[in-house]
């Protein structure tokens, strides 16, 4: 979608007297909205031209995303939609390691398969007995080898930490709790040389789905708790990264079409209303909830999931503070390597662990 606000400069005395009046009518203020008994507003937007607080550079990367032609998987099947979601992580990886030269390990922790991310910068010494571990994105059935990397990277790269990006398993090949098994065996083994409270866990979207998901299966499994959790671009509530408010206005502000919540393969005949799927319902398991930090964007999908959850655990009692970054979306923050909203992100995410986490 190209949208835009036009600005008109018209001339007053000749000009204007010759304009011809349908020409002057079409551009008149649209219609008032109209309001059912329900609260249901009609016709309340009809340009969403890109927040003008954005910087120069993250509203052309923003223009020139919302350009292309969306992932669908109606078009191109779960093979090419994959395929298609780890290209563009590729692309945005290349621009992150540009920035933040990186080692990348690919091996298995735990007998999970798993990316090392090592900043060629080196790890600084305040870090040394520190590690980050990374839930990446895709719904639970996309995303794997770019996909982990290009979350992990800025993060290494701006904290100099040693970041384990996870390359849990997917739906239709495994379902619920395949990925909590698999964020278990990683942190057992990482707890085999560094105390819990060393260890900060962070994902985006259906990662920080899991993030939140690991938390309630950590309790069941009666391990400690890491050190500081970060939920980004997700919840933990039912409707997962969708609901609320933002499910209705992502859509108008990012030129897709509507879509309702949709539960994926990976929990297909699965109760969501168990604590172990959906934590953010229940207070006794948010009340042990580490630290806990929730990004997202005005124009993220996930938005009123993120701050209903982080409504959720301040009532729970638990420690939880909200990132919102005006103008950008789902994972943007990634997603537009270098630009000042991404770098300004990446900020507030590591001096988050780095005030939580222990030495």
């Amino acid at each position: 979608m190209k949208n835009g606000t036009m600005f008109f400069g018209l001339c007053l005395g000749a000009a204007l007297a010759a304009a011809p009046l349908a020409a002057l009518a079409q551009d008149a203020p649209p219609p008032a909205p109209t309001i059912d008994a329900d609260g249901t507003v009609h016709g309340a937007l009809n340009t969403a031209p890109i927040s003008n607080f954005l910087s120069t550079e993250a509203k052309a990367a923003l223009a020139e995303r919302m350009t292309k032609p969306p992932i669908s998987m109606t078009q191109s099947g779960l093979a090419g939609a994959r395929e298609r979601v780890e290209q563009s992580a590729k692309e945005s990886l290349e621009g992150w390691l540009k920035i933040y030269p990186s080692t990348i390990e690919d091996t298995t922790i735990g007998g999970v398969h798993v990316f090392v991310i090592t900043p060629k910068a080196g790890i600084d010494p305040a870090n040394k007995n520190r590690v980050l571990i990374g839930a990446h994105q895709g719904g639970f059935n996309m995303g794997r080898a770019y996909s982990a990397q290009v979350e992990a990277v800025p993060l290494a790269g701006r904290a100099r930490i040693k970041v384990i990006a996870v390359d849990y398993r997917l739906a239709p090949e495994a379902k619920f709790p395949a990925a909590s098994e698999d964020m278990e065996a990683v942190y057992r083994e990482v707890l085999k040389t560094n105390k819990p409270a060393n260890v900060g866990i962070f994902g985006c979207s259906a990662g920080g789905t899991l993030v939140a998901e690991s938390m309630a299966w950590f309790q069941k499994k009666n391990l400690p708790r890491p050190g500081a959790i970060s939920i980004m671009c997700s919840g933990a509530m039912k409707t997962f990264w969708f609901g609320g408010d933002s499910q209705l206005v992502n859509p108008l502000l990012n030129g897709t079409r509507p879509f309702g919540s949709i539960i994926g393969p990976y929990f297909t005949d699965i109760n969501l209303d168990d604590p172990l799927v959906t934590p953010g319902q229940y207070p006794e398991v948010l009340a042990k909830f580490p630290p806990t930090l929730l990004v997202t964007g005005t124009r993220d999908i996930a938005m009123s999931n993120a701050i209903t959850t982080h409504a959720a655990l301040l009532k729970a009692g638990a420690d939880a503070q909200l990132f919102v970054q005006e103008g950008l979306g789902h994972g943007h923050f990634y997603v537009f390597p270098g630009t000042p909203e991404s770098l300004a992100a990446y900020n507030v995410i590591w001096k988050f662990f780095d005030s939580h986490l222990k030495k």
